[in-house]
């Protein structure tokens, strides 16, 4: 059982009172390992957070009778130097699980021995152990061997590794490990493999102890983790263990219930791709996040990452890919001076998708009436008063406009179409703020801005509430998104649009916002 992975979901953000809550009902129902969170050096100390600048601040939370219980803490090789551990013997903390990556190996043996030297149980933790070939996994287990962790483990980082692939590499180590050392499995859930394949390992016939990781409700990034809940009530049934249900589903009810309300794991198939491609799950985060690809898109972009750019997250990469795929489709503007001509003496409106222009049809409809403007919309049909554009700048929304509507778009080079009235280079209309990078109805406005349009109004750029049925004008477009996004979002937004009131200022008209010259 750990708890360091949980903090993913919510920035490590528990609160005192729910830590000691968690922690309490673990012992509760006789868990026999407990890990309470992350040791880092890039924390700061906060009481209400499970990442730890110390070991010392980490052990204020471990309760004083531990009843049997082991108590340990994660670290991720290279954010915490060995020089600030101090003996066990000074510490509430009984062992350390230290996860590293295969780039890092020689360096985190060594570290995994000073640990053990120090006198703490060393769980050791190969990431992506499916990375390693064969040879090189033997050599690992040797160098395991040599400084005797307390276990050693099998590691699905990303949740991808099937029962034959688990079981074959337990072979391996069940047939080379020093009888004296565990062994140990920790999963992830992006295909559902989590539970199974747990089953499938305590089905195996060893002397050897085994230790497997689990999470209460599968808490978790992306996908999240092996259910504590599950995997105890079915070692109670298979194999007379004694672990007490009820604790755990009271911090279910009282505490993780409303995590999940606000920041979701569990299944996804963005999460199911990455794990397909056995990539780092924040590379699909980063996707999802974005909310512009379909899913087919999101697969195509997997598949041309160079396998050592995989294992470990790099946000500047997915990013410099992510725009590559977008810019890479054909552009053609013979429409364009067209287009020109038509706006240059006339009023444009712009019309987002945003849930004001549904509660505020009536006014959108007279302000058309009388100013007779050149009506765009924005990644949607706006019925109601029949736009003469729309403009097309997200693969999704895309595919959802009906085939009738299409002659009269305005789309961006990453729309794969041949279809559309005219389409425009997409890197071009980008702008600076990462959040609203590709926002389409600040591209849009960038748009208008080159083209040296002079008088334009916009309805239904709203922002974003953290009630996701409150954004959009048309339900079906409505997305779960986390709230943190959202608010970056939001701020990129002011800042954006403060920028293009340089050109355009602003005026407010109740829940229409309007930008006019």
């Amino acid at each position: 059982m750990y708890i360091a992975g949980w903090g993913y979901c919510n920035n490590w953000k528990f609160g005192r009172e729910y830590i000691r809550k968690i922690l309490r009902a673990l012992v509760e129902a006789n868990i026999d390992i407990i890990e309470c969170g992350f040791v880092t050096e890039q924390a700061e100390p906060d009481e209400n957070s499970t990442k730890f600048p110390s070991l010392e601040t980490m052990s204020e939370v471990i309760p004083k009778e531990k009843t049997g219980r082991l108590f340990v803490c994660m670290i991720n090789y290279g954010e915490y130097s060995i020089d600030k551990i101090g003996l066990s013997c000074e510490n509430a903390v009984d062992g350390i699980r230290i996860a590293f990556h295969k780039k890092d190996l020689k360096a985190a043996v060594e570290f995994c021995r000073k640990i053990s030297e120090k006198g703490y149980k060393v769980f050791m933790q190969p990431m992506v152990s499916l990375n390693y070939s064969d040879e090189e996994f033997i050599e690992l287990i040797r160098c395991a061997n040599d400084i005797k962790p307390y276990v050693f483990y099998i590691v699905d980082s990303f949740g991808g590794m099937k029962e034959r692939d688990l079981l074959r590499l337990f072979y391996i180590v069940e047939n080379r490990l020093d009888s004296g050392i565990k062994i140990g499995f920790h999963s992830h859930n992006n295909m559902q493999l989590a539970y199974s394949n747990a089953k499938a390992l305590t089905s195996v016939k060893t002397l050897r102890q085994l230790i497997i990781d689990s999470s209460i409700y599968g808490m978790g990034r992306g996908a999240g983790n092996l259910n504590t809940e599950l995997l105890t009530e079915y070692l109670n049934e298979t194999e007379g263990k004694t672990y007490i249900l009820n604790p755990i589903l009271q911090v279910i009810d009282q505490v993780l219930n409303a995590l999940y309300q606000e920041n979701s794991w569990g299944y996804s198939v963005p999460n199911y791709l990455s794990a397909k491609h056995n990539v780092h799950p924040n590379y699909a985060n980063y996707l999802v996040d974005k909310q512009t690809l379909r899913i087919e898109d999101m697969d195509e972009i997997f598949a041309m990452m160079p396998k050592e750019k995989r294992e470990g997250f790099d946000k500047v990469f997915i990013k410099e890919l992510y725009y590559k795929f977008m810019e890479n489709g054909k552009f053609y503007e013979e429409h364009l001076n067209e287009f020109r001509e038509a706006i240059s003496q006339r009023i444009i409106l712009i019309i987002g998708p945003g849930k004001s222009v549904s509660i505020e049809k009536e006014k959108i409809t007279k302000f058309v009436k009388e100013k007779n403007p050149i009506t765009i919309s924005v990644n949607f049909e706006y019925k109601e008063v029949g736009t003469n554009y729309i403009f097309v700048s997200n693969l999704r929304r895309y595919s959802e406009l009906d085939e009738k509507v299409r002659d009269k778009c305005i789309v961006t080079s990453n729309i794969p179409t041949e279809m559309g009235y005219m389409r425009v280079r997409y890197v071009p209309l980008l702008n600076n703020i990462e959040e609203v990078r590709d926002n389409a109805g600040l591209m849009l406005l960038q748009l208008l801005k080159k083209l040296d349009v002079k008088e334009v109004y916009i309805a239904g750029i709203d922002g974003y509430s953290h009630e996701a049925k409150s954004n959009y004008a048309l339900e079906d477009m409505s997305f779960i998104i986390s709230n943190r996004i959202l608010d970056a979002k939001n701020y990129g937004m002011e800042i954006m649009l403060k920028e293009f009131s340089k050109k355009w200022r602003f005026v407010s008209l109740r829940k229409v916002n309007l930008l006019v010259s």
